[in-house]
């Protein structure tokens, strides 16, 4: 099954966090798993912020792409349409808001869990959890916006 962020159309899959084209980036490949999207994803050596632990701005990085990736599939599940029809949908942050809950341990592999809280014209508000080994350590919201055609002109 590919992932949302396989049906980006080249000109836009470059991202540090989600873009498949970004060879030094985190290449996030996200899923539907019914009404969540989800994405896994192992933290490395060098995301640490003190021994044994994540560094939170990648739990931030993490969400936020997710939660982009997540508004694009909503808006074409919104629409009946499938990811790799066009026009593309592609968002950018418009907000980010991160509550780090406690410490998430750095090994285990983390897992990303996403809701649709609201489409609302050119804007997806998306939150999503972080779990380390099934405890909930950071939960954000991303207020998402329908990337402006200027951006890819």
């Amino acid at each position: 099954m590919q992932a949302f962020q396989d049906y980006y159309p080249e000109n836009v899959a470059h991202c540090y966090g989600c873009g498949r084209l970004n060879g030094h980036g985190h290449q996030i490949k996200t899923h539907w798993e019914g009404d969540e999207s989800v994405t896994r994803f192992r933290p490395k050596p060098e995301h640490t912020a003190i021994p044994g632990f994540v560094y939170g701005g990648l739990l931030a990085s993490l969400i936020d792409c997710h939660c982009t990736g997540t508004a694009a599939a909503a808006m074409y599940r919104a629409e009946g349409r499938p990811l790799d029809s066009l026009p593309a949908f592609r968002f950018v942050t418009g907000s980010l808001q991160v509550s780090y809950l406690k410490p998430t341990p750095l090994g285990p592999e983390l897992e990303i869990r996403g809701r649709v809280k609201e489409i609302k014209g050119r804007k997806v508000v998306v939150e999503a959890t972080v779990f380390a080994d099934g405890v909930a350590t950071a939960r954000g919201e991303v207020v998402a916006l329908q990337m402006p055609d200027s951006f890819t002109a």
